[in-house]
């Protein structure tokens, strides 16, 4: 769509990580404290591989396993804020920058609504727009499948890019 010299372009997507024993929790960039962590080659943070996903997809550059393999040792244990912030510098090399996101987080434990405020300014930070932009908001699977039987969590992103 187009709209005053504007383009703005739509993305989607979707993670999904197992939780396991003995491995920090990273949601949104931030450490929560629980008693499992997120199965994954980097810091296996599922909100934030979702939004680099939407956000890729949006500008027509693929997923991120394209762009960050796991079969690559450079992104072994990485920050996936540091991943996050190579999505951006690539979107902003074909003209797009962020307009806004929307993220859902699908869990049953732990809660984080006291983490989101602080999720919700470190994406905001990364990808240079402001706070109001971002948005982030958590589920239960109601019991059911892998997230209702506390085996793993799923991430949903809806990201919007403008041209320059």
């Amino acid at each position: 769509m187009k709209t005053d010299n504007v383009e703005f372009r739509v993305g989607f997507g979707v993670d999904y990580h197992c939780l396991v024993p003995a491995r920090k929790l990273i949601l949104g960039g931030v450490a929560i404290p629980y008693e499992k962590g997120l199965l994954g080659h980097s810091d296996a943070d599922v909100l934030i591989h979702s939004l680099c996903d939407a956000l890729l997809g949006a500008a027509s550059l693929g997923d991120i396993g394209r762009h960050y393999p796991p079969s690559d040792m450079r992104y072994k244990d990485i920050s996936s804020m540091a991943l996050l912030e190579d999505v951006i510098f690539k979107l902003s090399q074909k003209g797009w920058s962020l307009n806004n996101a929307d993220l859902t987080l699908v869990a049953e434990k732990p809660k984080i609504a006291l983490y989101v405020p602080k999720m919700i300014e470190n994406i905001a930070n990364m990808c240079e727009v402001e706070i109001h932009r971002i948005n982030i908001k958590a589920t239960t699977s109601e019991g059911m499948g892998f997230t209702g039987r506390e085996e793993g969590m799923t991430a949903y992103s809806v990201a919007t890019i403008k041209s320059a």
